[in-house]
């Protein structure tokens, strides 16, 4: 009882708790990173290695099968997933969740080194971390202004020098990637009739090309000075025309004689429609821990900068089409509101039994105490603010009441059997304080031991157990310390009298005369046992691993017809879908869409598309399947996206493996 006689014989100490514990608090609710999921900490890593028109055949038995007998004995791997295509090779490693990035990346650059060699030709392997992290937070879309009637794909570099520069400079952006434009290359389009004509040979006249390079020469002392030398080997764009390929008839054959150069856009191999437009897609990814409304606020300033600035005098525009903070936000809305109905109405029904506002206003002080405690664990323990973690502070709100309402009650009760108050706080919350900590303790042990799981569900929820038993604990030491203290401050004077000990009575009588039988003693007892077990089995939801949400996402994925370029993609899925959808973008059809956006690549498409009222989500699904499987040999299928980027949790993944294709295909 040390607790309660030390804020008893010093009620200033109490007022400087609950004044230490709401300005802490609110500095730690302040400082804590708002997020919209939990941090799943999953090791991830893609290797890229690029070989320029190498066959997947090609990629598969150079680059992919080496790589892969360096990197599967590496420690903590659980899946590796390598693709090969043509020109491109890709490696991820999945390592078991906890397992740290840093060391993740250390291991496998140190595997990577023990690959024997790579074709002469294979760039260097590019290592990238994905995952959790690397969802995007935000998209933005660029297009032409009008009067502007250039190609928006020809704004690569421009786009890459400002917007994405811009953007991976804002503190918390980890990366910013740019779709659906063409980077600029040297091209050098050699006739073969004009080389044949002076005997070039092709394959040396690209060595040749591909050779001279600047050249470090040392150093040399003259005097008292030193200088570097550098032997120029390396041509510049204007003067390539120039090169001497071979000599004929004691004259040179320069290069400009058998081909055109010039620097022109890559082939394009990737495009984004927007709302019908043909458009420039910049995203921007998180990094781990750091809050996201921030990081948004400035993306978005950010964004108003480069509009009026750069862009405008480039004749393009910028809008942003997907902000993650808009759900995390009325996430956060709904949840303080939730938060809020509940402790009034907690609040409320209180007084409706005690009627007496001071006596409702010690059980209610519970509330804040524990909850800014709670959130001050929540920072020491490297939390972050979500869904999850709020969800824990809403439980806790009705939760923390309890045991202040069982020690104000005992200090009622001895109070008006005509003890001083002194003698009733400190005897009454003495007789409860053992039930009260075994009530606490159990609670406690009900969530606890949810830091204990392994996994992505231990680390999805481990929030939810640490706000809650933060909250709980504080609530005990609130029953035991707090509440008598200020019953002892701002009740002694008052007289106390059970207005209700009437019914009471009559409700005691009942309960006496419901179990004098034996018989019905044990009815009762069954009764009390069977019903709940029975409402259990018949309402009990079905069985899910996550919850879809109800975000205002409809997504789709599309793989085509192996080969088909993307010029057809284009022509036959992207337009079509455009003129499709136009209705829905004017209002002319149901449901009225306010975005949509359709991206393609080399080896498919994805689309995804958003409803002007956020309740019509659920019609655009039936709407995008129906559209989509009109396109013949395309599997395509839309869902709406679900709150947590692990994927959708109702669908079944199965992995077809055979050395043979045509056995696969069978």
């Amino acid at each position: 009882m040390k607790p309660t006689r030390a804020i008893l014989d010093n009620p200033i100490a109490g007022y400087v708790v609950i004044l230490f514990v709401a300005i802490f608090g609110g500095i730690a609710l302040n400082q804590l990173p708002v997020q919209l999921t939990p941090e799943v900490q999953e090791a991830e890593i893609k290797i890229t290695t690029t070989w320029r028109a190498a066959t997947p055949e090609e990629i598969e038995s150079e680059i992919i099968e080496p790589q892969e007998d360096a990197l599967k004995s590496l420690p903590g791997v659980v899946q590796m997933l390598s693709e090969a295509q043509r020109g491109q090779g890709s490696l991820t490693l999945t390592f078991r969740l906890g397992f740290g990035l840093e060391r993740a990346l250390i291991e496998v650059l140190n595997g990577l080194n023990r690959v024997p060699s790579y074709p002469v030709d294979v760039d260097e392997p590019i290592l990238s971390s994905t995952g959790e992290r690397s969802r995007p937070i935000a998209w933005f879309i660029i297009k032409t202004l009008p009067g502007n009637d250039n190609d928006i794909a020809n704004y690569q570099h421009l786009v890459e020098e400002t917007v994405q520069s811009r953007f991976e400079r804002i503190h918390g952006v980890s990366q910013s990637d740019v779709h659906g434009a063409l980077e600029q290359e040297l091209r050098i389009t050699i006739d073969p009739y004009k080389a044949a004509s002076r005997g070039i040979l092709l394959p040396e006249t690209a060595a040749r090309i591909s050779a001279p390079e600047d050249t470090s020469g040392g150093t040399k002392d003259m005097r008292k000075r030193a200088y570097n030398l550098r032997f120029l080997g390396g041509y510049d764009t204007r003067d390539l025309s120039e090169m001497v390929l071979q000599w004929r008839d004691e004259r040179p054959v320069r290069l400009r004689e058998i081909a055109d150069i010039a620097i022109r856009p890559i082939d394009r191999n990737t495009f984004v429609i927007n709302n019908g437009d043909r458009s420039i897609a910049v995203n921007a990814s998180r990094e781990t821990g750091v809050n996201v409304i921030e990081t948004m606020e400035q993306l978005k300033v950010a964004a108003a900068e480069l509009r009026e600035n750069q862009l405008k005098r480039a004749g393009l525009s910028l809008e942003q089409v997907y902000d993650e903070t808009l759900y995390i936000r009325d996430a956060i809305q709904l949840l303080f509101t939730s938060l809020g109905i509940g402790m009034t109405l907690a609040i409320a029904i209180l007084w409706g039994f005690v009627r007496r506002w001071r006596v409702t206003l010690i059980v209610a002080v519970s509330i804040p105490i524990s909850l800014f405690a709670a959130i001050m664990v929540l920072k020491l323990t490297g939390r972050t603010l979500n869904t999850i973690s709020l969800a824990s502070l809403a439980l806790a709100a009705g939760m923390v009441l309890d045991a202040s309402i069982i020690a104000v009650e005992n200090i009622l009760r001895l109070r008006a059997a005509g003890r001083s108050m002194y003698d009733a706080a400190l005897q009454g919350v003495a007789q409860i304080k053992g039930a009260l900590i075994a009530s606490s303790v159990t609670t406690v042990a009900i969530f606890l031991p949810i830091l204990l799981l392994e996994g992505e569900a231990g680390q999805l929820f481990a929030d939810l157990a640490v706000g809650l038993s933060a909250a709980i604990l504080t609530s005990l030491f609130a029953a035991l310390a707090m509440v008598p203290g200020l019953s002892h401050e701002w009740l002694r004077h008052e007289e106390i009298e059970d207005r209700f000990s009437a019914t009471w009575d009559r409700w005691s009588d009942w309960l006496m005369q419901l179990t004098a039988d034996p018989q019905r003693r044990r009815r009762l007892v069954a009764a009390l046992f069977i019903v709940p077990v029975v409402l259990s089995v018949w309402l009990i939801p079905k069985a899910d691993y996550l919850p879809a949400g109800n975000r205002n996402l409809v997504f789709a994925y599309l793989l085509p017809p192996p080969g088909m370029n993307v010029e057809t993609i284009e022509k036959e899925m992207g337009d079509v879908i455009a003129t499709q959808l136009a209705p829905h973008m004017t209002g002319e059809k149901e449901p009225k869409i306010q975005q949509y956006f359709f991206v393609a690549f080399s080896r498919g498409a994805f689309m995804g598309a958003r409803t002007k009222d956020p309740d019509d989500t659920n019609r655009l699904v039936p709407l995008m399947n129906g559209l989509l499987r009109d396109f013949p040999d395309t599997l395509a299928f839309a869902r709406r996206a679900s709150l947590f980027s692990r994927g959708n949790t109702r669908t079944v993944e199965m992995n077809l493996q055979s050395r043979h294709v045509e056995s696969l295909i069978e």
